[in-house]
């Protein structure tokens, strides 16, 4: 299915075009979402003033019942004046709030943002500072909230270590602590993943409230980005962004690694069944107890965006259908599982200055179902 077919006119300059057909989108139906449908809607483009630049978006389910999202903006990538916004759909309401910067340098640009809710109530965002001209020099600071992140605690470090990044949300381990998923960047190349390149976590000891980080990833041509899951106590399995060059390949794959010790230390990171374009995916668990992989299903296009669901702990995965295809690219995805089962990815597209949500469930991956989506025309 095409979700976003080619267009007449550039989209990204189309403002008005996308506002109505954003409008459209409030209506009471997007919300009345059945079992074994795919909804997906458009939340912000051009029209939000916060710079062009929308990318990577997350997104955590509260425990109030609100939704928030959170992406770094700005001019570009590597824009001198970049912050961290973030929007809230509150329970009940159909539309997002216009995103406000929650975070900002006045000397240095931001990064990746990730917004997550500790069991405690305590929401966290961490995000990154680059100090030069590629992610080679950035490092990681955070902030907290008591009061589900409508105010926000002063900045502080996290990892001072040079080329240290964030992406992907933390998970609770079966003792308490908290793992979250860092990457090591190396190369100081906008094109290119250096080998020496590695995923790893910070992990936080409930107890003595201090993040230590572990083991590296380490992988032949580098990886990035890892997204994990606890299969059972001490046993992990994470899923990273390949390293190398965005050149044509018939060798790009998803990285896999297990760690046997509670994520301290790490295997080698080998190549999974899964293509990938050198971009980011999600690896979550459900409530059902099955495994949920989100990935670009391509070796060399942010195109196709595809969800993958195993019931039997990452041996098979026998469910495969695409959630956005077609001429764009669709790519950073991140997903949460609300009370009700539904499960919202939140992804980017046309050239990053986009984000959109699709709102689904396990019976539409299993048997497929009817798609209601934004098509621009």
């Amino acid at each position: 299915m095409t979700l976003f077919p080619q267009c007449s006119w550039p989209p990204y300059r189309q403002a008005a075009s996308l506002l109505l057909v954003s409008m459209l989108l409030w209506s009471p139906a997007f919300h009345s979402l059945h079992a074994g449908e795919l909804r997906i809607e458009r939340m912000f483009g051009p029209e939000i003033k916060t710079g062009p630049y929308k990318h990577p978006a997350r997104i955590e389910a509260l425990a109030n019942g609100d939704l928030y999202a959170v992406y770094y903006g700005g001019q570009g990538e590597y824009a001198v004046d970049t912050g961290v916004f973030g929007s809230r759909l509150k329970q009940g309401s159909r539309k997002w709030t216009t995103p406000t910067r929650i975070a900002g340098d006045p000397f240095r640009s931001l990064g990746n943002a990730v917004v997550w809710q500790s069991p405690d109530g305590w929401v966290w965002l961490f995000y990154v500072v680059r100090y030069g001209d590629t992610w080679s020099t950035s490092r990681v600071q955070a902030k907290v909230s008591r009061d589900n992140a409508r105010t926000w605690s002063d900045a502080f470090p996290l990892v001072n270590d040079e080329g240290m990044m964030v992406c992907n949300r933390p998970i609770v381990l079966s003792n308490g602590d908290y793992l979250l998923p860092l990457y090591y960047e190396t190369g100081h190349d906008t094109e290119s993943v250096g080998p020496e390149s590695s995923g790893l976590f910070l992990r936080y000891d409930v107890k003595k409230k201090e993040w230590k980080q572990t083991g590296r990833i380490r992988s032949a041509t580098g990886n990035i980005q890892p997204a994990v899951v606890e299969l059972r106590e001490n046993l992990l399995v994470a899923y990273c962004r390949r390293g190398g060059n965005y050149e044509p390949t018939t060798n790009g794959w998803i990285i896999r690694a297990e760690s046997h010790d509670g994520g301290s230390t790490w295997s080698d990171g080998v190549n999974s069944p899964f293509p990938n374009p050198n971009a980011s995916v999600d690896f979550i668990r459900l409530r059902s107890g099955n495994l949920l992989l989100v990935f670009n299903d391509s070796m060399n296009d942010r195109t196709p965006l595809t969800v993958a669901l195993s019931a039997d702990n990452d041996r098979n995965w026998p469910w495969k259908r695409n959630i956005a295809e077609g001429p764009y690219d669709y790519a950073y995805p991140l997903a949460v599982q609300t009370a009700d089962g539904k499960i919202h990815l939140i992804f980017t597209s046309h050239e990053r200055t986009v984000v959109n949500r699709a709102v689904f469930d396990e019976d539409w991956i299993k048997q497929g179902g009817p798609v209601k989506s934004w098509l621009p025309k």
